[in-house]
C-alpha cells in the first residue's frame, strides 16, 4: 500500500511541478502567448517554441506553411492546405499553418480570420520578431517572402519560397511518402 502512495504521489508532484513552473512534462512546447475569442484559440510561439513543430521526429509527413492574412497569393493557397488536411487525415499527415501576423492583430484579425474561412488546420501564431534571426532557421534558401512552406519527415526536408496549386501540393506530399 506505501508504494501506491508514493507512485500516486509522484504522478501529483509532477503534475503540480508540470502545472507551475511553466514547463509542460512532455508533449507541445509551452506557448508565450494564447489568443481566443471563446470559439477559436491561437498559441503563439517565438523561434524556440516553433523549432518544436519544425523538427519533429516521427513516422508523419509534416506540411508546415508561413503565411499571413494581408499577403493575397497566402490567402489565395490557404484552401489548398485544407484541401490537402482533409484528404490526408487518416494517414500519417499533418498540416500547420504558422501564421506571421503581428500578435496586435491577432484577436481583431487573425481569429476571424480562421473563424470566417473554418481553417481546420492547426494554425500558430509566430511571435518573434527578430526575423533576421529566425529565418535563415528554417531554411538558409529562405529570403523571408511569404508564402514559405517545408515538407518535412524524419528521412527528407524541403523548403519552398513558393505558392502551391492543389495539385503541385500533393505532388510534392507524394515525395515524402
Amino acid at each position: 500500500m506505501k508504494k501506491l502512495f508514493f507512485a500516486a504521489a509522484g504522478v501529483v508532484v509532477i503534475a503540480f511541478l508540470s502545472a507551475f513552473s511553466g514547463t509542460p512534462v512532455k508533449g507541445e512546447p509551452k506557448p508565450v502567448q494564447v489568443f481566443t475569442n471563446g470559439k477559436t484559440t491561437v498559441k503563439a510561439y517565438e523561434w524556440s517554441g516553433l523549432s518544436y513543430f519544425l523538427n519533429r521526429d516521427t513516422d508523419t509527413t509534416y506540411v508546415v506553411n508561413f503565411w499571413a492574412t494581408w499577403c493575397i497569393p497566402c490567402v489565395e493557397e490557404l484552401p489548398n492546405f485544407e484541401k490537402l488536411a482533409e484528404k490526408y487525415k487518416n494517414e500519417k499527415v499533418k498540416v500547420i499553418l504558422v501564421s506571421l501576423d503581428m500578435p496586435k492583430m491577432a484577436q481583431n484579425r487573425l481569429l476571424p480570420f480562421i473563424e470566417k474561412n473554418q481553417l481546420k488546420s492547426k494554425v500558430i501564431l509566430m511571435r518573434d520578431p527578430d526575423q533576421n534571426t529566425w529565418v535563415p532557421k528554417v531554411s538558409t534558401d529562405w529570403s523571408g517572402a511569404i508564402p514559405a512552406t517545408v515538407i518535412y519527415n524524419k528521412r527528407k526536408r524541403k523548403f519552398y519560397e513558393q505558392s502551391f496549386s492543389l495539385a503541385d501540393l500533393e505532388l510534392e506530399l507524394n515525395n515524402f511518402k
